[in-house]
């Protein structure tokens, strides 16, 4: 046990080797080459002030029916994919969700169903709390996104510069009252995050989540990758400063 009390990771090898990680790859690459796509140039209907799930209806469609085809992914693409659950007896809404991109992908020996959560960054405490907490990170921990995934992704739409936000995020996760309500799995060497990512080379780090047995893989634990898209210029949430009025001769 590690000083917080929170299990270190187990060596990934076993989960990962279960794990079908190049159709996942793919479509990584395929989400990461739609938005530099889209986000290379101020766009009316796609730009820092567009709201999230705007972005992400926008962007699912465009990899769908440009960039999917164009790397011969075969798996399918949802945007605001309602999960939850069913009272079996009325037939009413127990649970109602909607996540922001997910892809489905099997074969005869395995699937799965790899959730996209997007959030909109800023150099903000509000939007680093909303990015790791109830409405963000821990939808994937306590709340019912990607049941019995091994791998989940959270994507960090910069409005700010990087230096501005990110390191700021993975400071928060050292702290120990969020790493306990984060259920995070500490790292061999006692990290509250591996950085750089065990499973995709365009995440800036991992980390890893204890969930209950209902929600949880076979092995007890989710893997959460976390990647941050900038636009292709540059961004900032700092209002301008006024001019000082002109003085009177």
């Amino acid at each position: 046990m590690t000083p917080t009390g929170i299990p270190a990771q187990t060596s990934p090898s076993s989960w990962l080797a279960a794990f079908p990680i190049q159709p996942a790859t793919e479509a990584v690459e395929a989400l990461r080459q739609g938005w530099m796509e889209l986000a290379q140039r101020p766009r009316p209907d796609f730009n820092p002030k567009t709201k999230e799930d705007a972005l992400t209806k926008r962007l699912k469609v465009y990899v769908e029916n440009h960039v999917a085809r164009q790397r011969g992914l075969l798996g399918m693409w949802a945007a605001e994919d309602i999960i939850g659950d069913v009272n079996p007896v009325t037939g009413a809404m127990i649970e109602e969700r909607r996540t922001d991109i997910v892809y489905g992908w099997n074969d005869t020996a395995q699937g799965m169903k790899l959730v996209f959560e997007f959030k909109r960054l800023g150099r903000q405490k509000k939007h680093r709390d909303h990015y790791l907490q109830d409405q963000g990170l821990g939808r994937f921990v306590t709340g019912i996104y990607s049941r019995r995934q091994a791998v989940a992704a959270m994507v960090g739409v910069l409005l700010d510069p990087e230096s501005e936000v990110v390191p700021s995020i993975r400071m928060a996760l050292e702290q120990e009252a969020l790493a306990t309500a984060l259920r995070l799995r500490k790292t061999a060497t006692g990290l509250a995050y591996a950085r750089p990512s065990i499973t995709f080379a365009h995440a800036d780090f991992d980390t890893e989540h204890e969930r209950d047995a209902t929600l949880a893989p076979s092995h007890g634990t989710i893997h959460v990758s976390h990647f941050f898209f900038s636009f292709g210029y540059p961004t900032t949430t700092l209002k301008p400063k006024k001019s000082a009025p002109a003085t009177k001769a």
